[in-house]
C-alpha cells in the first residue's frame, strides 16, 4: 500500500514538472495586470493624500513625489523580472522594454538591455531605444552642442505664403552668452505650462551674458504646422528668440523623446544641464547658478 501512494505521489511531481510553458500571450497578459496592479494601487493612495485636509499643498506634493518613486520602482522591477526569463524572446522582450524604460535613468536602461539577445536587441523598438541611448551619450552634460538647421519661417510675404530662412542652433549657442533652448511644441499642454516659468526667467536674466532659445520640433505630429507655432508663442507671450518649422531633426539629434526638453549650454555651447534637471522651480535654480546670481 505504501508503495502505491509513494508512486502516486511521484506521478503528480512528474505532472507538475510536466506543465505547458505560458504562452508569450499569457506573459504579457500577466505583466500587464502586474502593471495595472501598480498603477492602482497608486491612484488608491494617491486619491487618500489628495483628500487629506490635515496636510499642506508642500507636504502633499511631498507625499505624492514618494508614491511616485515607488510605483515607479515596482513597475520597472515588474519589467525587469520578465525579462530575466525572456531575454531571448522576440516578442515578449521588446514589448516589456518598451512599457518601462521611460521610468529609467540611461545607465539603469542601458545594464538591462545588456543581456538582453541580439536577436531582441535588432527589434525595431530595441534598436530604437539602443541608438537613442548612444545619441543621448554624444549629447550628454559635458559635451559640446551638436548643430541643426531649420527652415525657419521669418514672416509672410504679401500673399500670405511663408517666407524661410536657414537658421541653425549655431546661430545663437557657443556665442558669448549662457542659453537656455527649449524644446516644445504648440500642441504640447506640458510644454505651454512651462513658459510662464521660462518667461520669468528670461525677464529676470537676459542680457549680454544670458538669453532664451525656443525651439518648436514635431508640430507635424499633430498636424499642425508653422501658424500654430506662432500663433500660440504671440498667444503666450514669448517674446525671446524663436526657431519654428523645427519637425524632427533637432529633437533626434539630442535624443529626446518628450517634450518640453530643455537644456542649458555654457557661453562656449558646452552643455551644462538639461531634461529633468531643467524643469519647474529647477530652472531658475540652474541658470542663477551658473551665471553666479
Amino acid at each position: 500500500m505504501k508503495k502505491v501512494i509513494m508512486i502516486a505521489v511521484a506521478a503528480l511531481i512528474a505532472l507538475a514538472g510536466c506543465k505547458a510553458p505560458k504562452s508569450n500571450e499569457e506573459i504579457l497578459a500577466d505583466f500587464q495586470a502586474d502593471m495595472q496592479a501598480v498603477m492602482d494601487e497608486y491612484r488608491e493612495a494617491a486619491e487618500l493624500v489628495d483628500a487629506d485636509e490635515a496636510l499642506t499643498e508642500e507636504q502633499k506634493d511631498a507625499k505624492f513625489e514618494t508614491l511616485q518613486e515607488a510605483a515607479i520602482g515596482k513597475l520597472v522591477a515588474a519589467g525587469r523580472k520578465v525579462l530575466a526569463k525572456n531575454a531571448s524572446n522576440v516578442e515578449v522582450a521588446p514589448e516589456v522594454v518598451s512599457n518601462i524604460y521611460v521610468y529609467m535613468d540611461d545607465d539603469e536602461l542601458e545594464k538591462m538591455l545588456a543581456p538582453l539577445s541580439a536577436e531582441v536587441k535588432a527589434t525595431e523598438t530595441v534598436s530604437y531605444i539602443l541608438d537613442n541611448l548612444q545619441t543621448k551619450k554624444a549629447t550628454a552634460v559635458g559635451s559640446k552642442f551638436v548643430d541643426f538647421t531649420v527652415d525657419h519661417v521669418a514672416g509672410v510675404d504679401k500673399d500670405g505664403n511663408p517666407i524661410y530662412e536657414k537658421k541653425s542652433l549655431s546661430d545663437f549657442v557657443g556665442k558669448g552668452k549662457v542659453m537656455l533652448v527649449d524644446f516644445w511644441s504648440p500642441w504640447c499642454p506640458p510644454c505651454k505650462a512651462e513658459i510662464p516659468n521660462i518667461k520669468a526667467i528670461w525677464e529676470k536674466y537676459h542680457g549680454d551674458d544670458f538669453d532664451v532659445l525656443s525651439v518648436a520640433v514635431w508640430e507635424e505630429s499633430r498636424k499642425m504646422d508653422w501658424h500654430n507655432t506662432i500663433d500660440t508663442a504671440a498667444f503666450y507671450g514669448i517674446k525671446w528668440q524663436q526657431l519654428n518649422n523645427g519637425h524632427r531633426e533637432p529633437a533626434s539629434l539630442y535624443g529626446i523623446e518628450g517634450i518640453p526638453h530643455m537644456i542649458l549650454f555654457d557661453k562656449d555651447g558646452t552643455i551644462l544641464k538639461r531634461g529633468d534637471d531643467l524643469r519647474g522651480s529647477k530652472t531658475e535654480k540652474a541658470v542663477a547658478e551658473v551665471l553666479g546670481r
